[in-house]
């Protein structure tokens, strides 16, 4: 018969996969804490010696735990005040460096962006399927839907996400190229320069939650990008000492923004190795709070 202690050893085993579904599902490390919490007082009352798996137990508490979730937050980030992004996971909070190259295109900032455009049962099923290589038959179970169901919640979710922008994979020695040419052109206040590192349709999301100055809405084009970013921090550096502090963002390069000293913004970026698509700044104080750099 099962122990109190050998219930919780199987949680422990199973909590990082677990916090990583929870996090990619809700794009917030304090919901991933509250699905998980919610899910160990589920296991715990389960206590039940006929579990096979209770890591199959687990993952299908967890995920329905975060679809229920996904779906209240939804009500509340449609009142967000302008655009809203996943809170960043930097530095200590990424994955280790040896994870990191493995997981950095599933858990990066550009495609949680994305995945918010998902239903929340078509966010699940392409996760479990294309991140967490799970068969169809067990998404079918976790979900409670037959397996062609689920073949076409996974089908329909990446044509959703082809559509708004295809996923190349890109070194990060790329990335970090360009983040730093994008840190010199904003800094010397070079709109040409910005321009020639833009694609023609890129895209500035600022997420400042209605806590910081930020625009409200995702600035489109490479020119307007180019003049927003220039301008922008015109204003910002003139009042004061500004650096840019290369920082792991979700398991990618990415700049801590800080102004005299204090933390102004988390950026990352969209790219396909050429050219920069996308430009996400988290500002919101809020999303910052657990951000820890030396």
């Amino acid at each position: 018969m099962a122990t109190p202690a050998d219930f919780s050893t199987a949680f422990e085993s199973s909590r990082g996969k677990l916090w990583r579904i929870a996090y990619r599902m809700l794009g917030s490390p304090d919901e991933a804490d509250d699905v998980l919490q919610d899910a160990w007082l589920r296991w715990r009352r389960a206590r039940d010696d006929a579990i096979r798996s209770p890591e199959a137990w687990l993952v299908t508490a967890t995920t329905r735990l975060a679809i229920d979730r996904l779906r209240q937050l939804r009500a509340e980030r449609d009142r967000y005040t302008g655009p809203w992004l996943p809170e960043p996971l930097v530095d200590g909070d990424a994955p280790s460096a040896d994870q990191s190259a493995e997981l950095a295109s599933d858990l990066s900032v550009a495609l949680l962006a994305v995945l918010e455009r998902l239903a929340p049962e078509e966010r699940a099923a392409l996760l479990l399927r294309e991140v967490f290589d799970t068969e169809y038959r067990d998404v079918a179970a976790i979900l409670g839907k037959s397996e062609a169901a689920c073949r076409q919640l996974v089908s329909r979710a990446t044509r959703r996400i082809r559509e708004r922008r295809p996923r190349a994979r890109v070194s990060a020695a790329a990335k970090r190229r360009l983040l730093e040419a994008l840190a010199r052109a904003i800094q010397a206040h070079d709109k040409d320069a910005l321009l020639a590192l833009l694609a023609e349709d890129a895209t500035w999301t600022s997420d400042g939650g209605g806590k910081a100055r930020a625009a409200r809405k995702v600035i489109r084009g490479g020119a307007r990008v180019a003049r927003f970013g220039a301008g922008v921090f015109r204003k910002v550096i003139a009042r004061g000492r500004t650096e840019f502090r290369p920082v792991t963002v979700n398991g990618e390069p990415g700049y801590a923004v800080c102004f005299e000293g204090r933390l102004f913004s988390v950026m990352a970026i969209n790219t396909d190795g050429r050219r920069i698509l996308d430009v996400y700044s988290v500002m919101n104080p809020e999303k910052l709070r657990r951000v820890r750099i030396s």
